[in-house]
């Protein structure tokens, strides 16, 4: 395996699920990787740390944020990987209310944009 950038943000994505699931995420990334389908009705309530209170109205937005720029370092493709600076970018800027309820939020619905490697 080649060590560049976006095995880089590959690991950054792995870690950032670390945190939020509070275990390794290798169960999860596998499902991922195998059928996608099979976890997109998985809320992203139920996949983090329940040792953690739930979190409230103004981390929620943080939260999800968070969980999409996981999902999105993890893309099979790493072309399809976004690059720290646009991770920092997204990061930084101001986001709306959420749309759904926190509690409603499926992971199917944090994938991004398909990706077209050609």
């Amino acid at each position: 395996m080649e060590v560049n950038e976006k095995l880089d943000v590959y690991s950054f994505g792995v870690l950032i699920l670390e945190v939020l699931m509070g275990k390794h995420p290798g169960d999860l990334i596998s499902y991922l990787s195998s059928s996608p389908p099979t976890v997109y009705g998985v809320l992203l309530k139920d996949i983090l740390d329940m040792r953690l209170p739930s979190p409230g109205n103004h981390v929620e937005e943080e939260v999800v944020l968070v969980a999409k720029l996981a999902l999105a370092c993890l893309h099979t493709s790493p072309q399809c990987r976004p690059t720290m600076q646009q991770i920092s970018v997204a990061l930084s800027k101001q986001r709306p209310p959420l749309q759904n309820s926190f509690h409603l939020i499926s992971l199917g619905q944090l994938f991004g944009v398909k990706c077209s490697t050609s």
